[in-house]
C-alpha cells in the first residue's frame, strides 16, 4: 500500500483522522484479552493474527512438531487439556474450536455463556479467505489477516499453469486414503496445471484406495507425505511395495511434507511454495 504524505492532509480531513483514531481505540477495547484455542487449526491461526498477550492457552498438539508448523511460536505459551470445565475455570473472553470432536466441549462452554467461534476444515481456498478474515477480526486485528490473503494469492500467482501439458496426479496418503477432488489440495494441483487422477479410479468423492487399482492404472505423478519414505507402520508400508514402486516410481512423487496440509492458514504459502519446488525438481 503506498504511503500517505503527510503535505496532502488538508484541514478538511482531520475530522476524518480524528473518527479514525477513535475506532482504532472502539477496536482495541472490543479486542478479546484472553483467548483459548482447543485445536490444532486454531492454534496456528491464533498465534498468526493475535498479539501474544491476547493467548490465554493453545492445544497440546501445538507442540507436537510432527504436525505442527509453529512449534517454535508457541513456546513459553500456557497449554490446555481441551476439557470444558478446565476452560471454564480459565474465564477466556473468546474460545476457538474446531468443528470435528469438540461439539460437546463448545456446547458446554456456549451453555455456560462464553463466545465460542468454531473453525472447519476449509471446503475451498475462497472458503480459507473468508476464514482468515473472520478469525482475524474477531482477535481484532483484520490488517494481519490481509497480510496473509495477500501472501496466499501472490504464492498463486506465481504458480498458476505452472505445469504443462496436464499430467495426471493422486494425492496418495497413508492407510492407502485419497482425497475428495474438490478439496483444497486438489484445488491447488489443478491451479498449478495438473489433471486429477480421482475419476480413472472411480473415486471423485475421495476415500481408500486399493493398491490393485492405482498399480493397474497407475498416474503420472503422486503426492504424498514426507513420512512416505519410510514404512515406519501398516500405515506407511503401502507406499514402499514394490508394486507400486515400479508404477510410480520415486522420481515421479512429490514428497511434501504432511503438517503444511493439515491445517489452512498459515502454512499455505509454505504448501505452494513445497507443491511449487517439487515440481520444478521432477516433473517434466
Amino acid at each position: 500500500m503506498p504511503q500517505l504524505r503527510l503535505d496532502r492532509f488538508s484541514g478538511w480531513m482531520w475530522p476524518i483522522c480524528i473518527a479514525f483514531a477513535l475506532g482504532g481505540v472502539a477496536e482495541a477495547q472490543q479486542r478479546p484479552r484472553h483467548v483459548v484455542s482447543l485445536n490444532l487449526c486454531t492454534d496456528e491461526m491464533l498465534l498468526a493474527f493475535a498479539d501474544r498477550g491476547q493467548i490465554a492457552s493453545l492445544s497440546h498438539l501445538v507442540m507436537d512438531p510432527s504436525v505442527s508448523v509453529m512449534v517454535e511460536q508457541a513456546r513459553g505459551i500456557s497449554l490446555n487439556d481441551g476439557r470444558a470445565e478446565t476452560i471454564l475455570f480459565s474465564r477466556p473472553d473468546l474460545v476457538l474450536s474446531g468443528t470435528y470432536g469438540q461439539h460437546n466441549q463448545a456446547a458446554l462452554l456456549k451453555a455456560q455463556g462464553l463466545k465460542v467461534l468454531p473453525l472447519g476444515p476449509w471446503a475451498s481456498l475462497t472458503e480459507g479467505q473468508e476464514q482468515i478474515r473472520a478469525m482475524a477480526r474477531a482477535l481484532g486485528h483484520p490488517e494481519r489477516g490481509e497480510d496473509l490473503i495477500t501472501r496466499i494469492e501472490a504464492a498463486l500467482l506465481r504458480t498458476k499453469d505452472i505445469v504443462k501439458g496436464r499430467p495426471s496426479i493422486l494425492v496418495y496418503d497413508r492407510g492407502g486414503w485419497v482425497s475428495p477432488a474438490d478439496s483444497p489440495m486438489n484445488e491447488l494441483l489443478l491451479h498449478m496445471g495438473f489433471r486429477l487422477h480421482q475419476e480413472v479410479l472411480g473415486a471423485p468423492y475421495g476415500g481408500v484406495a486399493r493398491l490393485e487399482s492405482i498399480v493397474t492404472s497407475p498416474p503420472d505423478y503422486l503426492v504424498v507425505d514426507e513420512e512416505a519414505g519410510s514404512a515406519v507402520d501398516n500405515g506407511t508400508a503401502i507406499f514402499s511395495h514394490p508394486a507400486l514402486m515400479h508404477a510410480v516410481p520415486l522420481k515421479r512423487r512429490l514428497v511434501v511434507p504432511g503438517k503444511l496440509a493439515l491445517c489452512g492458514g498459515p502454512s499455505t504459502p509454505a504448501l505452494i511454495d513445497a507443491l511449487a519446488a517439487q515440481i520444478q525438481a521432477k516433473v517434466r
